[in-house]
This record gives structure tokens, sequence and C-alpha cells, in this order.
């Protein structure tokens, strides 16, 4: 369940009895254990996005303590490799490594742009990362739009090793054609990692 609620993050007691095959009850026992030991946190549906009037419907969402769970063996296994091309080719290799990593990224942007006029550059980089693992989405503020990033496939990667969000955001302005600014980070403990696109980068589109 932990899995599932990390995969498709903001998830209802309903959608995961529908995934389950167990009723409500069931499975909000299961959640409140989760609550419990800060595996997910929860929050109300916002109105915007609720199928129907009434009591407002909890959503849930791992906890960086609730990702890390999840994937402790990947990612030690991770670093170790990641440390041992840092003993051997140092900072540059480290980030060119990280850099061929988010390649994939650039080049299932590419092809969306290009299959998809109407798509901004922003939602097309939004909807790479998503496919990517990343679960992301984008939040219109009055000075631009935050891409926010519900998942990191390696938070304790980026820990570690801090170059792999510099690069990450680089990738993001470059893709974006402006300058782009990190507002959060999961890799800092916080929810989501938050990235400030401006009015400008949108204007550019």
């Amino acid at each position: 369940m932990l899995t599932y609620i990390a995969e498709h993050s903001w998830t209802t007691a309903a959608e995961l009895a529908d995934e389950f095959s167990l009723t409500e009850a069931a499975i909000r026992r299961h959640l409140a254990y989760l609550e419990q030991v800060g595996s997910i946190y929860v929050r109300s549906r916002p109105s915007a996005v609720r199928e129907r009037a009434g009591r407002p419907a909890k959503e849930y969402a791992t906890t960086t303590a609730g990702r890390e769970a999840l994937s402790h063996d990947y990612d030690s296994f991770a670093i170790s490799a990641v440390e041992m091309l840092h003993s051997v080719g140092g900072e540059a290799a480290v980030s060119a490594f990280f850099e061929a990593r988010f390649a994939a990224i650039e080049a299932r942007f590419g092809s969306l742009v290009a299959a998809n006029p109407a798509l901004t550059e922003a939602e097309a980089l939004s909807q790479a990362l998503t496919e990517d693992g990343f679960m992301a989405g984008l939040l219109p503020i009055g000075s631009g739009e935050q891409l926010c990033q519900h998942n990191c496939p390696y938070p304790a990667v980026a820990i570690r090793f801090p170059q792999l969000c510099s690069v990450e955001t680089a990738v993001f302005s470059r893709l974006l054609r402006s300058h782009v600014q990190r507002l959060a980070t999961i890799a800092h403990g916080d929810g989501v990692c938050t990235t400030h696109i401006p009015v400008a980068a949108k204007e550019d589109q």
C-alpha cells in the first residue's frame, strides 16, 4: 500500500479500496498505522478537485521517511556506485554522470514538444518528469508557475551528492530557456521538490 501511495501521490481511501479490493474501513486502519509511524501524511482534498459536495475526502502522500523505507536497498547500492565513480573521476565525473541521467528526460521532453504543439514547455517538462517517476505537476501563481515534483526516485543519492539537484535545476533552465529558482527539495527534508518558473519563461513559450 505504501508503494502504491508513493507512485500515486495524493491518494484517497476509496481509491486504495478499489485497488486492493478491501473495504474503506479496512484501508483506513492501514492508513492510520502508516500515518502513526510517519510513513504518510494527510490533507483534505482541495475543493477544486472534489467530485461531490459534502465532507471533504482525505488524501494521502508518502513522507520522506516513507520513501526512504521503500528505497533503502536501492539507495545504498546507488550511493556506493556514485561514490566509486567519485573516487575514480572526482566531482566532474559525478556531474557528468548526472547530466547523462537527465539526458533521457531531455529527449522525452523534445519528443513531447514535437508531438504536442499545444503543450507549453513547462507542461512538456512536467509530463516528461512524471513519466520518469517524479510525479510532477504545475501550480499557477501570480509570478509564474511552480513545478512540483511529489516524488524523488533517489533521495538518498541527492542528499549525499547535492550536485544531482544542481544539475537538475540547470537542465530545467536550459529546457525552459529561462532562469528558474529551486524553492524546496525532498533531499533537504521538504515534502515536495518545488521549482519556480517566472512569468518570462511562460511568455517566451
